[in-house]
């Protein structure tokens, strides 16, 4: 047994709480707003009798609600994160104790454990694959839970391993020690070695299954632990739960500091002002001096000064915070409800998994996207081919035409997910079945035999699964095309072509990859020819080729066509020239073989050149056009992939090194970057990130190639460092879990691939495409909705409580209060609650349609034009003029110049006042609902104040 490096266990923990922490934690959190701080320090404030005005629980009974309000949603989300632990750590799986395999729990398994793996079980730690039930010992398996990718991928074990470690005796036997290194991020690399028998095999990541993988076409596999839990690497890629505010949230956070201070200025005047008058009237009134001989101006002004810091605490209501819980929840279910963003064929909604953020989705200025998966579906289709100068594309369902025996059930393939690739070209399709072209012949054969696809027989169908989406399309179309792939062992492939079963024995094959773009396979047919197969991308293809067939110029011409961007065609081109070598030329290759892959391919090629003519090509487009939606105006594009990407510099293309910034090649909107990191000092750090962040956003897209999920994170972390913008990340994997919680606004995408990303979101979509709905139309619509419900709400505050200051003018600056307690109560809560609510709402300025056809609309949000400090500050204004009319215009109408009959009292006084102010707010705040504009402050406040004093 393996000796472990560490005693960390495989038990995972995302949860924020615990029944320990979470009271003190939440609240912890929650008074992290300034609105809450400032509220209990009013509290605090009414506990002495001395200051104060109002019962002290008056407020504290709101507060605890919007605490409890907040604490209870934040509890359910809390929840749902300790089921989901639970629900992983207790997965079950096989640890061999002692000498045999006992079943317990993920959360039981330790580093240095052996544990056995069956057919589509999920890897539950990052494991050295040991050996497995196929030949060779390969291991297949599926990341999509990591990467969102559902192709498979295959890992092998150590020829050691293989063949040593055969039953699990000798797994309890195993001894072996392995040094690799620390637990660290980076998904696509691995080092380490293994001393066994006193010899060192070196690992790499070819022999890792990663956390989260999903075995299949595997009956069996074995794998030691290197890493558990946390230490496991698709765990340090995932980053900290982080509780997000929106822009509005810090900027009503720093409004309540402006607010709060404007209150102690004021309280501060008032308070002076009240010493001020306390000494002149004991001055003329002497006879009182008894009732102020324990007091001295100073005092009472001291007191003064906290009573109307109590008094004027209501110009921030409490009533508006839960008001925007409501508003928010209502809004989130609108984004629920919308049967736009309803994927009917997989019956999957849209999800506001947040329900706290839904105004900052109209303030987006940068979209971080995973690319496969995510920004694309990752799914081909054979389209058309061009053979022999011959172009077939006219593409109609064939099912119903099919041959018999290419309809038998045996034939079918049936993906959870995927569709059925059943549609060709008839004229292709009878062309097939004559068997009369050669070349037509050898380019079907090529299709059937030159690829990596695994296929399972489960009795009544043929299940194929492959290691990328271009090789599936392509099997596809020979199946469809008369041309079955039917098995594979590790020296055979079996194919129908057109009824007659044959077996190929395979001498060769040379795997794709990024360096090549190419793929090789040396079969010997029945008949013991020896053929080359190949197929590969049309740029690698047409510069190896000796000499061009007669249809040269035609076939090009297709591959341009082919090759248009606005298509999104992917191309391939299988030349049906195919090598026949003689047998002198295949015994070299046993000695070719035991050479490094660079050099047998090389001599392939070699082989290969000699003997072909361009005459075959075809390509299979990658699904775009569902997931793909028109790019907002002023938003810029972040396209973050896994994947490499060849062959995006030319020679030409300068590069941006560490410390420098070149100037953008005109006519060209792209700019290249290249920093080595490990070669930039400390000091230079900031310089090279100001340098990649200004030549990003620079750009109208970036994409960044073989990123880790960590580094996916720090892309975002850099721009909302240096620029200071709201960010929106979207993926599907467990790779963009870190991605997701680092950006502003995270999105998952729920679908064929696994719920990690969808776990860790604030919102679920089923498509790519639903994003432009989310953001111009529910974005847009719930920024503009918060932002008038914020100028409303304040102007409404400070128009019909503003007058408390005015009656200090008139009271001997006492903090006695203008209003009836319940008027102050019930004036937020319920009679000014309705036009507000409503526009929080339900307020619509342009309806969908027109918000998708003009994005511009969209800028208003990322630029702050409908809340800032300006717009607070015209607000205030408005409110003070507002109640300044309500107050003075009903000051002026009750007093008696004439006689000396009293007009009315204190009540009466204040309750016209009330009223004037009343009305005055709700014909405003209706006015600019109903007619869509601001009303004059002047005119309809003195229209409304008269028409009060009158009916009175």
């Amino acid at each position: 047994m393996a000796v472990p490096l560490s005693p960390q266990g495989n038990a995972i923990r995302t949860a924020k709480y615990n029944p320990l922490t979470f009271l003190p934690l939440n609240l912890y959190e929650q008074f992290h707003r300034m609105a809450n701080l400032y509220f209990l320090f009013v509290i605090l404030l009414q506990t002495f009798p001395e200051i104060s005005t109002v019962p002290w629980y008056t407020l504290l009974f709101p507060l605890s609600c919007l605490l409890l309000i907040r604490g209870l949603r934040d509890l359910v989300d809390d929840i749902g994160r300790h089921r989901s632990d639970r629900s992983i750590n207790s997965r079950p799986c096989e640890i061999l104790a002692g000498r045999r395999f006992c079943w317990q729990e993920w959360r039981d398994i330790c580093v240095g454990d052996i544990v056995r793996l069956r057919k589509d079980s999920v890897v539950p730690a990052d494991l050295l694959l040991l050996c497995s039930s196929e030949p060779s010992s390969l291991c297949y398996v599926e990341t999509a839970d990591i990467d969102g990718e559902t192709n498979l991928k295959f890992r092998q074990a150590l020829l050691v391993t293989h063949q040593e470690l055969g039953s699990e005796e000798s797994m309890a036997a195993f001894d072996g020690r392995v040094r690799c290194e620390e637990p660290n991020s980076r998904m696509h690399s691995f080092t380490g070695i293994l001393r066994w028998r006193g010899r060192t095999h070196a690992l790499d990541g070819d022999r890792i299954l990663l956390r989260g993988c999903r075995v299949r076409n595997t009956a069996l596999c074995y794998g030691l632990v290197l890493y558990a839990g946390f230490d496991s690497k698709i765990m340090r890629n995932s980053g900290k739960i982080k509780r997000k505010k929106t822009k509005l949230d810090h900027l009503m956070d720093r409004l309540v500091i402006v607010i709060f201070l404007l209150l102690l200025v004021t309280s501060l005047g008032l308070a002076v002002a009240s010493g001020f008058w306390a000494r002149t009237f004991q001055e003329k009134h002497s006879y009182l001096a008894a009732l102020y001989q324990h007091t001295s101006p100073a005092q009472q002004a001291f007191l003064n000064f906290w009573g109307f810091t109590i008094l004027l605490s209501i110009i921030i209501p409490m009533s508006m915070y839960i008001t925007f819980e409501f508003i928010y929840l209502v809004n989130s279910c609108f984004i629920n409800w919308d049967l736009e963003m309803y994927y009917g064929a997989k019956d999957i909604p849209a999800e506001a998994r947040s329900t706290s953020l839904s105004d900052q989705l109209g303030q987006i200025q940068f979209i971080f996207s995973d690319k496969t998966g995510t920004l694309t579906q990752n799914i081909m289709s054979f389209k058309k081919c061009c053979i022999n100068g011959t172009i077939y594309g006219n593409f109609i369902n064939i099912s119903s035409i099919l041959p018999v025996p290419l309809q038998g059930s045996a034939l079918s393939r049936e993906l959870p997910g995927e569709q059925k690739s059943d549609v060709g070209d008839v004229t292709l399709l009878e062309a097939a079945r004559r068997d009369k072209d050669p070349v037509l012949r050898e380019f079907l054969r090529l299709l059937a035999l030159c690829h990596t696809v695994m296929v399972e027989d489960r009795g009544d169908q043929l299940v194929y699964q492959a290691a990328s989406p271009d090789e599936e399309a392509l099997v596809l179309a020979a199946r469809n095309l008369g041309y079955v792939f039917l098995a594979r062992t590790q020296d055979t492939i079996t194919i129908r072509e057109l009824g007659r079963t044959r077996t190929y024995e395979v001498l060769a094959m040379l795997d794709f990859n990024s360096d090549r773009k190419r793929m090789s396979v040396l079969v010997r047919d029945p008949q013991g020819t020896i053929r080359l197969y190949t197929k590969g991308a049309d740029t690698v293809i047409l510069e190896r080729l000796r000499r061009r067939g007669p249809e040269e110029n035609l076939t090009e011409r297709a591959l341009d066509v082919s090759a248009t961007p606005a298509r999104g065609d992917r191309t391939a081109v299988p030349p049906p020239g195919v090598t026949e070598l003689l047998p002198h030329q295949h015994s070299q290759f046993p000695q070719l073989m035991s050479n490094p892959p660079s050099s047998h391919s090389e001599i392939l090629q070699t082989y290969w050149e000699s003997n072909n003519n361009l005459s075959g090509g075809g390509d299979a487009p990658c699904s775009l056009s569902q997931q793909r939606p028109e790019t907002p105006c002023h938003k810029r594009a972040i396209i973050i992939s896994g994947d490499f990407l060849p062959r995006l510099l030319s020679p030409k293309d300068k590069m941006l090194h560490t410390g420098e910034v070149l100037k953008e090649k005109k006519g060209w909107p792209w700019r290249w970057l290249r920093c080595d990191g490990a070669e930039a000092s400390q000091d230079q750090g900031g310089l090279v990130e100001k340098a990649f962040v200004d030549l990003a956003t620079s750009c109208q897209a970036v994409i960044c190639c073989r990123v880790t999920p960590k580094q996916k994170a720090l892309m975002v972390q850099l721009v909302k460092k240096h620029k200071k913008a709201v960010t929106l990340a979207i993926g599907d994997g467990a790779n963009d879990v870190n991605m997701i919680k680092t950006a502003d606004i995270g999105v998952g995408i729920s679908g064929l691939e696994g719920l990690q990303a969808v776990q860790c979101s604030d919102y679920a979509l089923a498509q790519f495409s639903f994003l432009q709905r989310l953001l111009l139309v529910h974005g847009r619509w719930n920024y503009l909705r918060i932002c008038k419900f914020l100028r409303y709400f304040f102007y409404k505050t400070f128009a019909g409580l503003l007058a408390q200051v005015w009656f200090a003018f008139h009271s001997g600056f006492t903090a006695q209060p203008l209003y009836d307690g319940w008027f102050l109560a019930l004036y937020n809560i319920f009679y000014t609650a309705y036009p507000v609510l409503s526009v929080g709402l339900l307020e619509q300025d342009v309806s969908a349609k027109k918000s998708l056809e003009f994005p511009e609309l969209y800028v208003v949000g990322q630029q702050d034009e409908l809340f800032n400090y300006r717009i607070f500050g015209v607000t205030l204004l408005h409110g003070v003029g507002t109640s300044l009319i309500s107050f003075y215009i009903t000051l002026w109408a009750f007093e008696d110049r004439v006689g000396t009959k009293a007009v009315g009292d204190y009540e009466s006084f204040s309750v016209t006042v009330a009223l004037s102010a009343l009305l005055s707010v709700l014909v405003e705040v209706t006015w600019t609902v109903v007619l869509g504009h601001v009303s004059s402050p002047w005119w309809s406040h003195s229209w409304w104040s008269f028409m009060t004093l009158v009916q009175l």
